[in-house]
């Protein structure tokens, strides 16, 4: 095959893309279940704690924080271990396009089909702590922002351990103390509003914590899969 009609980056990004997506709606068990759990946790936490509107809208954002972080943690194990046991991931390390573009792809991938429909649903399930539709606003950008800083330090921790033994508990162990200041800065940027001090500060370093771990996190995982699949 010549140079000519070899696919370009591009093209071979588009293609990974719309695989993964097609491939995770055919299996709606996988990423199902890390939604329902969200919806679980932020439907229960109301019920466990009671009526009163006010220790409701204080803990909130945290509890919908939570549950969206362990929602995408449950969601990274098959992040490229499906890819690994079919051979997949050895045809991607020799393809053409960069690894790392292509591994931009799938976590896009990734984050539509795990991390949207959490953003989608805070709002909705926000009105359960008495939320106003202003820190609403609020708590769906923080995670709009947030949830693919998620995917992005999750893929790191994923590809690390890719073919480990216990590798969950290893990831989760690499991966929690990277989320700290994910959850801080989302769940300060709801409160930081609901005090009527802004949250332009906390939304300013969410989006750079985006722009770090998006110039990062490709090039970290690109080395991980190499080594994994050597």
């Amino acid at each position: 095959m010549n140079a000519a009609t070899l696919p370009s980056p591009w093209q071979a990004m588009s293609g990974v893309l719309q695989r993964d997506v097609r491939l995770a709606l055919r299996r709606k068990a996988e990423w199902l279940g890390a939604v329902f759990f969200f919806v679980l946790v932020a439907a229960l936490f109301p019920l466990a704690i009671g009526p009163e509107l006010d220790t409701l809208r204080l803990i909130g954002p945290g509890v919908l924080w939570v549950a969206a972080l362990l929602a995408s943690m449950l969601s990274l194990g098959r992040l490229f271990e499906a890819d690994h046991q079919d051979g997949s991931l050895e045809q991607l390390t020799l393809s053409a396009a960069p690894l790392s573009w292509l591994v931009v792809a799938k976590l896009g991938a990734h984050w539509l089909i795990s991390g949207l429909p959490l953003v989608l649903l805070s709002p909705l399930l926000g009105l359960q702590f008495g939320l106003g539709p202003e820190a609403l606003g609020i708590l769906a950008l923080s995670l709009l922002i947030g949830t693919p800083v998620l995917s992005l330090l999750g893929a790191i921790g994923a590809a690390l351990t890719l073919g480990v033994r216990g590798g969950g508990v290893l990831q989760s162990l690499l991966l929690l103390p990277l989320y700290v200041p994910v959850l801080v800065f989302g769940t300060g940027a709801v409160d930081a509003h609901m005090r009527g001090l802004g949250a332009q500060a906390h939304i300013a370093v969410l989006l750079a914590l985006l722009l770090a771990a998006a110039a990062l996190s490709p090039w970290a995982c690109a080395a991980a899969l190499r080594l994994a699949v050597e």
